[in-house]
């Protein structure tokens, strides 16, 4: 399925201070995955429905502007196509494309509000 949201991030100053208050105020299970300070997220338990998350130390995609808040990123099947329709429409990017082996292309856009999000272009190898 496309155009879902498929996974969203944390952005925190004190990532180990985050990771304990979600893991206790919402019995989600935080695991260590890739760069320091970045945890994969699983909501839910079981068979339960689960969105992927993400807890991280805060950032800037824009320099001089911190991460506040969830970012969201949403599957879509062509991330070129998704970039120039995101453009046409009167959003821009906030970063270029990237690739990660095993998660897919990603972009972080602005949409006509300011709102940062981003595109997953899924890897199919994965």
């Amino acid at each position: 399925m496309t155009n879902l949201i498929s996974f969203f991030a944390i952005n925190a100053d004190d990532v180990s201070r985050a990771r304990t208050f979600y893991e206790r105020v919402f019995d989600w299970n935080c695991e260590p995955w890739g760069p320091p300070d970045f945890y994969l997220i699983r909501t839910g338990k079981g068979p339960e429905a689960s969105v992927g998350g993400g807890l991280q130390a805060r950032r800037e995609l824009v320099p001089n502007q911190k991460m506040v808040g969830y970012e969201c990123t949403i599957d879509i099947p062509n991330i070129d196509q998704a970039i120039r329709d995101i453009e046409t429409h009167g959003g821009r990017l906030a970063a270029p494309k990237f690739y990660i082996p095993g998660v897919g292309t990603i972009a972080y856009f602005f949409d006509t509000e300011g709102n940062v999000a981003g595109i997953r272009q899924p890897d199919k190898s994965a």
